[in-house]
């Protein structure tokens, strides 16, 4: 099988590439290298079943050619990181409507098999846990840019719902929950990786707000697990479909668990959302997902626990 990864040379599209070289397909990967890395494919440039693409996902015409010859696409190609949506709410906003635009474009094209990652975000300020996929949605005002993420991540569901509904597209979203892991940045605000590096560094960790804020961390080889099953499952098309770990865990637990695994002597010290960001900020309290569906269509449930994801990432950043 020929696959297309867009923004495949991020953390979790370099990941997939491995996974799916593995299994004996062949893999073509697509990236700007806005925020994905040559660094990240190393393992795989010279793989004779892979193909790497310095492109856009907005180029309509690069995509036309690789799909052409393709029989699944991954789209992961988005803007992503809290620091930089907040910073470039435009870019943020043009480059997940119109790359999945495009992305859907092709598919339908060249009846390729889609799957679209989306995001937690998508649920905002919602309370009632755990998360359900047909949970209604509660996002902030306008004026805070980080908003604009989760409602451009929610045209891209309804972009793919569309295209089931109008076209019978096989496509499925994938609603990714806090995925963490070796070759993780925390150059766009990921939360984990700053965390280690500042406890390795004995460093203070910094946690932005009061740190009661809680999260659910899914170590990124079992959200691949999850995303190829459900590329495979037909009873997933047509469907939003969330994907992570129920364990919840507050930022101030998470800074002392990170302590505790590196045997760091770092402090915690808490800034204002407004210190971190240069500007107001809203944010959601929690974020936990209901794996009742995902369950249903594929079996699947995170085998690893947060302290062996944590000792992984620590390993690979020492």
């Amino acid at each position: 099988m020929t696959i297309l990864i867009t923004g495949g040379a991020g953390f979790i599209g370099s990941h997939l590439a491995e996974s799916l070289l593995a299994d004996g397909h062949s893999v073509a990967v697509l990236d700007d290298l806005s925020t994905g890395r040559r660094e990240n494919l190393a393992a795989v440039m010279d793989h004779p079943k892979f193909t790497f693409v310095q492109g856009c996902v907005t180029d309509r015409a690069v995509m036309h050619s690789l799909a052409e010859t393709c029989d699944q696409i991954y789209h992961l190609a988005a803007a992503v990181g809290v620091q930089l949506i907040v910073d470039e709410p435009a870019h943020t906003i043009k480059t997940n409507i119109h790359g999945t635009e495009v992305a859907l474009e092709v598919a339908r094209e060249h009846n390729c098999r889609l799957l679209i990652a989306s995001t937690s975000e998508v649920y905002g300020k919602n309370t009632t846990v755990p998360f359900c996929e047909e949970d209604d949605t509660t996002l902030g005002s306008t004026k805070f840019s980080r908003w604009s993420y989760a409602a451009s991540k929610m045209i891209d569901e309804f972009l793919a719902m569309a295209y089931r509904q109008q076209y019978s597209l096989d496509v499925v979203c994938c609603r990714l929950f806090n995925t963490i892991g070796p070759r993780q940045s925390g150059e766009y605000g990921m939360v984990v990786p700053r965390f280690v590096h500042s406890a390795i560094a004995g460093e203070p960790i910094t946690v932005y707000g009061t740190g009661e804020q809680s999260r659910c961390f899914c170590h990124v080889a079992d959200v691949i697990g999850a995303l190829t099953q459900l590329m495979s499952c037909d009873a997933a098309m047509g469907q939003v479909v969330n994907v992570g770990c129920d364990e919840s865990i507050t930022m101030n637990q998470l800074a002392q668990r990170v302590i505790e695994r590196t045997g760091s002597a770092s402090e915690v010290r808490h800034i204002s959302y407004e210190q971190a960001y240069g500007r107001p900020f809203d944010d959601m309290l929690i974020r936990c997902p209901s794996l009742e569906r995902v369950g249903g269509l594929i079996g699947w449930q995170a085998s690893r626990t947060l302290d062996e994801t944590l000792d992984d990432i620590i390993q690979s950043l020492r």
